[in-house]
């Protein structure tokens, strides 16, 4: 474990395209080479003085390059502790669902350590997130995404954490 933690609240994106299917990055922690990859939903930490939908607006597109999403409600909720990258992460995140008409992996502005995780980005159908083996974070995701892509919002964020 890192001796710097880095507190911060963070927004992330559900992304979902017309067919149901959600975006996810591939990452890895250049920090820590023996840990495996994982698939993630987009996101970072919330700049001072914006809301988590500005922070979910603006990560999607320097994280992914996708213009034009929908921002909508924070359906989900957690807070979570993890190292990468050297540091110590302990953040509260607000989780956004988000529409689009598509669109490919292009970053358009990546921070170092960013540049130096992620690997890519594609589009998963809810039976390939269920069926999957591989990490995805949040890790619950697989069990939560059928709900959101049917339209079943939830009034109040609900905590997904662990």
């Amino acid at each position: 474990m890192s001796p710097w933690t880095l507190r911060r609240k963070a927004a992330r994106v559900v992304l979902l395209d017309p067919s149901g299917r959600v975006f996810l990055m591939h990452a890895l922690d250049p920090g820590d080479p023996s840990k495996p990859p994982w698939w993630e939903l987009p996101g970072g930490g919330i700049d001072h003085g914006e809301t988590s939908e500005q922070a979910a607006r603006r990560e999607l597109v320097e994280e992914t390059g996708i213009t034009g999403a929908e921002i909508g409600p924070c359906i989900w909720e957690q807070h979570v502790e993890f190292d990468f990258g050297g540091l110590h992460f302990d953040q509260d995140e607000r989780i956004h669902v988000a529409w689009c008409e598509g669109g490919e992996y292009a970053p358009t502005h990546l921070e170092a350590l960013e540049a130096a995780a992620f690997r890519g980005g594609r589009w998963w159908t809810v039976p390939e997130l269920v069926d999957t083996q591989t990490r995805t974070l949040p890790p619950r995701l697989g069990e939560l995404l059928p709900a959101i892509v049917a339209g079943e919002l939830p009034h109040t964020p609900l905590d997904i954490g662990a």
